[in-house]
């Protein structure tokens, strides 16, 4: 897979498109990409998506955009993993803000991307004010030479699989009914960081990974699956929050204890997969009752990882 920030000036090579925020590429996302692929592999293009980044609603909104699902290292390992060939992430901006729906379709669509064929889900609505539609676009197909083809909503687990779902979803601690929606355990990509080593201290080292001032969509104590270190995943659990016990700061951080594994692992990359919530973040009297506790956690996620039968495999 190719990625590029943004879109050339003058057209490249043809290429079958679709267009999104794409946030946690949930099962919806993935029907589309498939469909994608198939199109694109009928005209004999290569299978391109247009995203952005910041998602429009962190510009527009920052104080009360909707929780980031993926960050944009994530999204671009989804991408991957679903089959696309190229992804172009566009600075969302305020210049990109005010870019009409006619001038996105000439500059972007056209001689930006060179679209031949356009996929698009049925809601997807752009241009400044968001008055650019499906209509809009098969007009501008037939002056500028590209199919146009909308995708119907996908239901998944007994409604409309979409990001805000898997929001409410890990919002309540429901890692099932969130998974069943992205087709997958909710993850979480980044690097290892150095930390205080309280965890070595008490008896619990932990790997600290960065969240970048990102503000997760989950919170609390979970059983975890670590991919990275080794080819096979480490099983642990894992603390998202902001450690009330031993920090004034309310940034969040992930942290997290693996089982049977000690070693330093600083800059690599890691995936974290999140498969059932043990309880939420708790303020302790002293570090004595949180290394109890965390005792108490990694027992409990070791009992849950010994009944599951239908976890992905290590």
């Amino acid at each position: 897979m190719r990625f590029f920030r943004g879109f050339n000036a003058t057209a490249g090579l043809p290429c079958a498109l679709t267009i999104g925020n794409f946030d946690g590429l949930h099962l919806g996302h993935k029907a589309l990409l498939g469909l994608l692929a198939d199109r694109a592999s009928e005209r004999g293009l290569p299978a391109s998506a247009l995203t952005f980044e910041p998602h429009p609603r962190e510009f527009f909104s920052p104080l009360d955009a909707p929780l980031r699902l993926t960050s944009l290292c994530e999204k671009l390992l989804l991408f991957r993993e679903s089959g696309v060939d190229h992804v172009h992430v566009s600075r969302f901006n305020a210049d990109f803000s005010r870019l009409g729906a006619e001038e996105f379709i000439r500059s972007v669509l056209a001689r930006g991307l060179n679209a031949r064929y356009l996929l698009i889900g049925d809601d997807f609505r752009f241009g400044a004010c968001r008055n650019g539609d499906f209509a809009m676009l098969q007009e501008a197909g037939i002056e500028h030479g590209f199919e146009v083809e909308a995708m119907p909503t996908l239901s998944a687990a007994g409604e409309r699989a979409s990001s805000s779902a898997v929001r409410k979803a890990l919002g309540v601690g429901d890692l099932d009914h969130a998974a069943l929606l992205l087709g997958r355990p909710y993850s979480i990509v980044g690097r290892v960081t150095s930390g205080n080593r309280l965890g070595r201290q008490i008896g619990f080292p932990t790997l600290n990974i960065a969240l970048k001032k990102r503000r997760p969509a989950i919170a609390g104590v979970f059983a975890v699956e670590v991919e990275g270190i080794y080819d096979v995943r480490l099983k642990g659990v894992a603390n998202v929050g902001v450690r009330p016990t031993v920090d004034n700061t309310l940034e969040p951080r992930l942290e997290v204890h693996l089982f049977d594994w000690s070693g330093e692992c600083y800059g690599a990359r890691l995936r974290v997969h999140f498969f059932y919530k043990l309880r939420d973040e708790l303020r302790f009297p002293s570090l004595d009752a949180l290394k109890a506790q965390i005792g108490l956690d990694a027992l409990e996620a070791r009992g849950w990882f010994s009944q599951q039968t239908s976890v992905e495999p290590s």
